[in-house]
Protein backbone atom coordinates (compact mmCIF):
# COMPACT_ATOMS: atom_id res chain seq x y z
CA UNK A 1 0.00 0.00 0.00
CA UNK A 2 1.57 3.02 -1.08
CA UNK A 3 2.26 6.49 1.19
CA UNK A 4 -0.37 8.21 -0.62
CA UNK A 5 -3.34 5.52 -0.40
CA UNK A 6 -2.79 5.38 3.49
CA UNK A 7 -2.99 9.49 3.96
CA UNK A 8 -6.17 9.44 1.72
CA UNK A 9 -7.48 6.80 3.93
CA UNK A 10 -6.43 9.08 7.29
CA UNK A 11 -7.93 11.91 6.08
CA UNK A 12 -11.14 10.24 5.20
CA UNK A 13 -11.23 8.73 8.71
CA UNK A 14 -10.55 12.06 10.38
CA UNK A 15 -13.58 13.81 8.20
CA UNK A 16 -16.19 10.93 8.30
CA UNK A 17 -15.37 10.99 12.32
CA UNK A 18 -15.09 14.41 13.10
CA UNK A 19 -18.31 15.65 11.00
CA UNK A 20 -21.91 15.38 13.12
CA UNK A 21 -23.68 12.37 13.15
CA UNK A 22 -25.47 10.20 16.16
CA UNK A 23 -21.91 9.15 18.28
CA UNK A 24 -20.82 12.94 18.19
CA UNK A 25 -24.46 14.40 18.99
CA UNK A 26 -24.46 12.09 21.88
CA UNK A 27 -20.80 12.51 23.11
CA UNK A 28 -21.27 16.22 23.60
CA UNK A 29 -24.75 15.73 25.33
CA UNK A 30 -22.53 13.23 27.26
CA UNK A 31 -20.15 16.25 27.96
CA UNK A 32 -22.29 18.96 28.98
CA UNK A 33 -24.65 16.90 31.07
CA UNK A 34 -21.89 14.23 33.10
CA UNK A 35 -18.14 16.13 32.10
CA UNK A 36 -15.31 14.57 30.26
CA UNK A 37 -14.19 11.66 33.01
CA UNK A 38 -17.46 9.69 33.23
CA UNK A 39 -18.11 10.35 29.57
CA UNK A 40 -14.22 8.29 28.70
CA UNK A 41 -16.72 4.60 28.71
CA UNK A 42 -18.76 6.19 25.49
CA UNK A 43 -15.71 7.38 24.13
CA UNK A 44 -13.81 4.17 24.27
CA UNK A 45 -16.91 2.26 23.15
CA UNK A 46 -16.79 4.36 20.43
CA UNK A 47 -12.95 3.86 20.12
CA UNK A 48 -12.89 0.23 20.22
CA UNK A 49 -16.96 -1.03 19.15
CA UNK A 50 -16.52 1.09 15.72
CA UNK A 51 -12.88 -0.19 14.50
CA UNK A 52 -14.19 -3.80 15.34
CA UNK A 53 -17.82 -3.62 13.30
CA UNK A 54 -15.50 -2.11 10.56
CA UNK A 55 -13.21 -5.03 10.29
CA UNK A 56 -16.28 -7.47 11.01
CA UNK A 57 -17.72 -6.08 7.64
CA UNK A 58 -14.77 -5.86 5.51
CA UNK A 59 -13.77 -9.52 6.13
CA UNK A 60 -17.07 -10.52 5.31
CA UNK A 61 -20.26 -9.38 6.57
CA UNK A 62 -20.98 -7.61 4.07
CA UNK A 63 -21.77 -10.38 1.88
CA UNK A 64 -24.17 -11.56 4.81
CA UNK A 65 -26.59 -8.31 3.83
CA UNK A 66 -26.30 -8.72 0.51
CA UNK A 67 -27.70 -12.44 0.64
CA UNK A 68 -29.87 -11.64 3.34
CA UNK A 69 -31.37 -8.13 2.93
CA UNK A 70 -33.67 -8.49 5.47
CA UNK A 71 -31.32 -8.93 8.27
CA UNK A 72 -29.78 -5.08 7.32
CA UNK A 73 -33.45 -3.71 7.62
CA UNK A 74 -34.25 -5.20 10.50
CA UNK A 75 -30.88 -3.78 12.07
CA UNK A 76 -32.38 -0.08 10.58
CA UNK A 77 -35.44 -0.58 12.09
CA UNK A 78 -33.72 -1.38 15.78
CA UNK A 79 -31.11 1.54 15.12
CA UNK A 80 -34.05 4.36 14.45
CA UNK A 81 -35.85 3.03 17.70
CA UNK A 82 -32.77 2.91 19.61
CA UNK A 83 -31.66 6.29 18.37
CA UNK A 84 -35.30 7.16 19.69
CA UNK A 85 -34.81 6.16 22.91
CA UNK A 86 -31.06 8.25 23.63
CA UNK A 87 -32.55 10.97 22.11
CA UNK A 88 -35.25 10.68 25.39
CA UNK A 89 -33.02 9.88 27.31
CA UNK A 90 -30.84 12.94 26.59
CA UNK A 91 -34.01 15.13 26.83
CA UNK A 92 -34.28 13.64 30.70
CA UNK A 93 -30.93 13.80 31.57
CA UNK A 94 -30.32 15.34 34.93
CA UNK A 95 -27.52 18.03 34.83
CA UNK A 96 -24.20 17.48 36.57
CA UNK A 97 -24.97 20.16 39.24
CA UNK A 98 -28.34 18.58 39.93
CA UNK A 99 -29.61 15.05 41.28
CA UNK A 100 -28.36 12.15 39.36
CA UNK A 101 -30.79 9.40 40.14
CA UNK A 102 -31.42 7.49 37.18
CA UNK A 103 -29.31 9.60 35.10
CA UNK A 104 -26.02 8.27 33.84
CA UNK A 105 -23.81 7.89 30.47
CA UNK A 106 -23.88 5.41 28.29
CA UNK A 107 -21.91 2.48 29.30
CA UNK A 108 -18.67 0.57 27.28
CA UNK A 109 -20.49 -1.81 26.33
CA UNK A 110 -23.64 0.53 25.19
CA UNK A 111 -22.07 2.30 23.35
CA UNK A 112 -19.87 -0.12 21.60
CA UNK A 113 -23.31 -1.92 20.75
CA UNK A 114 -24.99 0.96 19.32
CA UNK A 115 -22.13 1.02 16.57
CA UNK A 116 -24.06 -2.29 14.64
CA UNK A 117 -27.26 -0.06 13.90
CA UNK A 118 -25.87 3.47 14.22
CA UNK A 119 -26.67 4.56 10.29
CA UNK A 120 -23.79 7.16 10.05
CA UNK A 121 -21.40 3.92 10.94
CA UNK A 122 -22.88 1.88 8.30
CA UNK A 123 -22.12 4.50 5.97
CA UNK A 124 -18.50 5.22 6.65
CA UNK A 125 -17.57 1.35 6.50
CA UNK A 126 -19.81 0.86 3.04
CA UNK A 127 -17.68 4.08 2.10
CA UNK A 128 -14.31 3.05 3.17
CA UNK A 129 -14.38 -0.37 1.66
CA UNK A 130 -15.92 0.54 -1.46
CA UNK A 131 -13.17 3.52 -1.84
CA UNK A 132 -10.10 1.73 -0.43
CA UNK A 133 -9.68 -1.73 -1.76
CA UNK A 134 -9.05 -2.63 -5.31
CA UNK A 135 -9.63 -5.18 -6.99
CA UNK A 136 -7.22 -8.01 -7.26
CA UNK A 137 -5.40 -6.24 -4.23
CA UNK A 138 -4.37 -7.11 -0.72
CA UNK A 139 -8.12 -7.42 0.79
CA UNK A 140 -6.34 -8.40 4.08
CA UNK A 141 -4.00 -5.54 4.28
CA UNK A 142 -6.15 -3.20 3.24
CA UNK A 143 -9.06 -3.44 5.63
CA UNK A 144 -6.72 -3.93 8.15
CA UNK A 145 -5.25 -0.76 7.12
CA UNK A 146 -8.58 0.94 7.05
CA UNK A 147 -9.41 -0.49 10.27
CA UNK A 148 -6.57 0.92 12.17
CA UNK A 149 -6.71 4.08 10.99
CA UNK A 150 -10.56 4.56 12.48
CA UNK A 151 -8.92 3.12 15.22
CA UNK A 152 -6.48 5.88 15.70
CA UNK A 153 -8.68 8.90 14.40
CA UNK A 154 -11.70 7.87 16.35
CA UNK A 155 -10.60 8.63 20.03
CA UNK A 156 -9.23 12.08 19.62
CA UNK A 157 -11.95 13.12 17.51
CA UNK A 158 -14.88 12.04 19.97
CA UNK A 159 -12.91 13.63 22.85
CA UNK A 160 -13.22 17.13 20.95
CA UNK A 161 -17.13 16.59 20.85
CA UNK A 162 -16.83 15.74 24.43
CA UNK A 163 -15.17 19.01 25.05
CA UNK A 164 -17.14 20.88 23.08
CA UNK A 165 -20.00 19.73 25.93
CA UNK A 166 -18.20 20.50 28.56
CA UNK A 167 -17.51 23.75 27.53
CA UNK A 168 -21.12 24.36 26.42
CA UNK A 169 -22.18 23.27 30.32
CA UNK A 170 -19.46 25.49 31.86
CA UNK A 171 -21.14 28.24 29.42
CA UNK A 172 -24.10 27.87 30.14
CA UNK A 173 -23.91 27.41 33.74
CA UNK A 174 -27.48 27.20 34.37
CA UNK A 175 -29.63 24.26 34.64
CA UNK A 176 -32.49 25.89 32.78
CA UNK A 177 -29.90 26.76 30.00
CA UNK A 178 -28.48 23.17 29.81
CA UNK A 179 -32.00 21.65 29.55
CA UNK A 180 -32.95 23.68 26.48
CA UNK A 181 -29.24 22.27 24.93
CA UNK A 182 -30.52 18.92 25.88
CA UNK A 183 -33.59 19.22 24.08
CA UNK A 184 -31.54 20.61 20.75
CA UNK A 185 -29.33 17.75 21.27
CA UNK A 186 -32.32 15.19 21.01
CA UNK A 187 -33.54 17.08 18.54
CA UNK A 188 -30.52 16.74 16.10
CA UNK A 189 -30.63 13.06 16.60
CA UNK A 190 -34.37 12.39 16.14
CA UNK A 191 -33.34 14.33 12.92
CA UNK A 192 -30.05 12.11 12.17
CA UNK A 193 -33.01 9.64 12.13
CA UNK A 194 -34.44 10.61 9.36
CA UNK A 195 -32.60 9.41 6.82
CA UNK A 196 -33.47 5.89 7.84
CA UNK A 197 -36.84 5.87 7.82
CA UNK A 198 -37.07 7.21 4.64
CA UNK A 199 -35.62 4.68 3.45
CA UNK A 200 -37.04 1.86 4.80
Amino acid sequence: MSLTLLVAILLFAFVATITPGPNNIMVTASGANFGYVRTIPHLLGISIGFPIMLAAVGFGLGQVFQTFPIIHQVLKVVGAAYLLWLAWKITTAKPASGNQKGSSPLTFLQAAAFQWVNPKAWIMAISAFSTYTTVGGNLWLEVTVITLAFAVIAYPCVSLWTLLGVGVSRALNNDQYLRWFNYTMALLLVASIAPIIYKV
